[in-house]
């Protein structure tokens, strides 16, 4: 692991990166950010040594490295999911390189359905918490001291203080923001009724498939992190219908500059 990481450090320095300030993740749906980025250097992760590469078409694969706000940024353009075979490690190792790279704030995104019948479609969700029903995690196996602690603490796995200012932001922006917990599962498969009615009854607010591992790593090395969802799909089980690929990418597509405004004026003030 250590090697390795060192291999890929190397190499995306060699590419011109000095020194990026925040690292951003880019969910499903959710690269318009992008466009808000004065980009210096592009790399696909297919040049990139030990990096995974994407298999979901909506994902596009490129590390992008410029400014946003005067601020050095290094966004990954596509994430890692677990039911695409990677094991928790390859997800989260990007994190690992991002880290090392010097960013000082990690800034999340995903699409996911709302549990909370409260929340509707297009709209966004703040993650304050989340209950992890991933059946493998990143830390599984030796720790790398270098790293992190053998256990370390989640009781803030989401900083209160890039909350609180995302949650000014958004009443100064007069963009509705809702706040709740986050419940990831493997997929890629979507939810069934009682599965819906399960994961409400412990207390989801949103359910997904992705962001807890790199939240999890993150925690690991004392990385302040935040994370947005895009709420794709209302997950009444009562009145459930069927949904595909293309109307998550199109729910995702209109809350899509609310969260770039929200990201961009966060990066801003950071």
């Amino acid at each position: 692991m250590i090697e390795k990481l060192s291999e890929t450090v190397n190499f995306i320095k060699n590419q011109g990166v000095e020194v990026p300030q925040v690292g951003i993740v880019l969910g499903t749906g959710l690269g318009g950010l992008v466009s808000e980025i004065a980009i210096i250097k592009e790399i696909d992760y297919d040049k990139i040594p030990h990096f995974p590469v994407s298999t979901v078409e909506s994902h596009y694969g490129k590390l992008i490295y410029g400014e946003i706000k005067g601020k050095k940024v290094l966004a990954m353009q596509g994430r890692f999911h677990y039911y695409e075979g990677y094991s928790m490690q390859e997800i989260t190792f990007p994190i690992r390189v991002l880290k090392r790279l010097g960013i000082q704030h990690l800034l999340i995104s995903n699409a996911a359905g709302a549990l909370n019948l409260n929340f509707k479609k297009s709209s966004l969700m703040l993650i304050n918490d989340h209950i992890n029903l991933f059946p493998d995690n990143p830390l599984i196996g030796k720790n790398w001291d270098d790293f992190g602690p053998r256990f370390p603490d989640m009781s803030e796995a989401y900083s209160v203080k890039l909350n609180n200012m995302l949650k000014d932001i958004a009443k100064e922006k007069k963009i509705t923001l809702h706040e709740g917990v986050y419940v990831p599962v493997m997929g890629p498969n979507l939810e069934t009724k009682a599965e819906y009615k399960m994961l409400k009854l412990i207390g989801g607010d949103a359910v997904g498939m992705s962001t807890v591992p790199e939240v999890i790593v993150a925690n690991h090395m004392s990385l302040p992190c935040c994370a947005l969802s895009v709420l794709t799909d209302e997950c009444d089980p009562e009145h459930l219908e069927p949904v595909d690929i293309a109307d998550i990418l199109a729910a995702a597509a209109v809350a899509e500059p609310q969260l770039t405004t929200l990201y961009t004026e966060l990066i801003a003030r950071l």
